[in-house]
């Protein structure tokens, strides 16, 4: 899952019907692909409008980074 969502988010140009194939044979149903694509594809729809407009992280993601620590 993690190396078909990570290619649809960086070059879901390059994505082809042979990626969906290592899914399918890991028990993954039609359902969960979709389900997977949708949301993947949702994150990557919704950061791209928010770095478009300029808006800026909340202020714990600058506190965690700091720390070295996760949200």
């Amino acid at each position: 899952m993690l190396d078909y969502a990570d290619k649809l988010t960086r070059t879901p140009w390059e994505m082809q019907r042979g990626d969906l194939q290592p899914l399918s044979d890991a028990g993954l149903s039609d359902r969960d692909i979709l389900d997977l694509n949708l949301v993947v594809s949702y994150y990557a729809y919704v950061n791209r409008i928010a770095d478009g407009l300029g808006v800026p992280l909340e202020d714990w993601w600058d506190e965690a980074n700091s720390a070295g620590g996760t949200y």
